[in-house]
């Protein structure tokens, strides 16, 4: 990836340009006829990497990340005390390290208000709530967008999902094992390229959308920036449900083995979701019926 310093953007060339460091590690051959040394060099890949092997995730933690990713989609605005709370209650042992750690691990984070964030420096990037008593009248009007943590029986996996607010509709999603701004971005570059651009898209205050590369792009696609008010919990209502609809529905129903089945498991439950499921709020129609019929 071209990297940027103090705003100057350095272009690699040759193989570097493909820019995918996973890609190029899987490039260097140990029982090759160079040295793993030069051929990270070439590379320009840090040689530790190369040698570094995953640690399996910890079952208990896992198991106690899936708990209190249940309890959150009941009850958001119960933070790290209320959580040791409520794992102690099931007779589990727990202090406010530990679930304060997998808390942010999982990317979750209560809804009451939070600091002021100009004192951690992208305050330039956070843009006023614009849904507040707009009249959402027709598809590629409004689109939300979120990340929510998705648990597996070994492991789990971040997915981003964007929904046309006036069809529930999801119009893009992806399936990382990162919070990286690059994945966000990537999914809504990957939804307007095939549906067209939202007039207003709305998201929370993190990080992947207070950032250069988010608010830039969408600046100059011409698309209005709207942002949840930090510890207002009904701002983004429409994917939060969506949520709740996914995890009780499948997620947690199905828990997959590995992130290849859960990649072709929510492809499925996708499709039923736009193509299949009906929704009372949509007169029982489907999101994409409403989609299509209001496009």
């Amino acid at each position: 990836m071209a990297s940027a310093l103090s705003g100057t953007i350095v272009l690699q060339t040759g193989i570097r340009a493909i820019g995918d460091t996973e890609t190029l590690e899987k490039v260097i051959d140990p029982q090759g006829r160079v040295s793993i040394r030069r051929q990270c060099e070439l590379l320009d890949v840090n040689r530790s990497n190369v040698y570094y092997q995953p640690v399996p995730e910890d079952p208990e933690d896992l198991e106690l990340m899936r708990r209190m990713d249940e309890e959150f989609l009941k009850r958001p605005t119960k933070g790290v005390l209320g959580m040791v709370d409520f794992i102690r209650g099931l007779g589990i042992l727990v202090g406010p390290k530990r679930v304060r750690r997998l808390l942010r691990k999982m990317g979750i984070m209560a809804i009451y208000p939070q600091k002021n964030l100009s004192k951690l420096g992208i305050a330039k990037y956070i843009h006023s709530y614009k849904l507040r008593g707009l009249e959402i009248t027709h598809s590629n009007q409004v689109w939300c967008i979120d990340l929510t943590y998705i648990p597996m029986k070994r492991g789990f996996l971040y997915l981003t999902a964007i929904i046309d607010v006036y069809s529930r509709y999801i119009v893009g999603w992806g399936l990382f094992n990162t919070l990286d701004a690059e994945n966000t971005l990537g999914v809504l570059k990957e939804a307007i390229s095939t549906f067209g651009k939202p007039e207003i898209i709305n998201s929370d205050q993190g990080c992947q959308f207070t950032c250069s590369g988010w608010v830039e792009y969408l600046e100059k696609e011409g698309v209005m920036i709207s942002m949840d008010g930090k510890g207002r919990a009904l701002d983004n209502i429409y994917i939060e449900r969506f949520w709740k609809t996914l995890k009780w529905e499948y997620v947690y129903l199905n828990p997959a083995e590995d992130g290849k089945e859960l990649q072709k498991g929510l492809k499925e439950y996708l499709y039923y979701y736009n193509n299949q499921r009906t929704h009372q709020s949509l007169n029982h129609y489907t999101p994409y019926s409403w989609y299509e019929n209001a496009a």
